[in-house]
């Protein structure tokens, strides 16, 4: 999966996608916000929203912890798709969304 012009280094997104894949229950995770639309400025905070059955608060605090100790020179906002309520929020992640992670059978 190659994701372009997000201003993230192959490296990085490794990182995070091999952090990810150490929680089975996370079947996707979808990047948005200023890094999906490529008008990110340098520093610009990696926004991503977390897919798959039976992901609890408790998990994303989780992964927050393991993402976090990718020590990456970014911040990353993770949140749980389901828990979104805000409708323009949703209705941006569909448009400009990419797919970050994606489990594969």
């Amino acid at each position: 999966m190659i994701l372009e012009d997000t201003g993230l280094s192959q490296s990085d997104v490794q990182s995070i996608q091999e952090a990810l894949r150490q929680f089975p229950k996370v079947s996707e995770a979808i990047l948005y916000g200023s890094r999906a639309k490529r008008n990110y400025r340098p520093g610009s905070d990696i926004d991503l929203t977390l897919k798959g059955d039976g992901l609890s608060h408790q998990d994303l605090l989780d992964i927050e912890l393991a993402i976090d100790d990718l020590l990456l020179p970014y911040k990353v906002d993770l949140s749980l798709h389901y828990q979104i309520d805000n409708s323009q929020l949703i209705d941006h992640i569909a448009r400009v969304g990419k797919q970050f992670y994606k489990v594969t059978d």
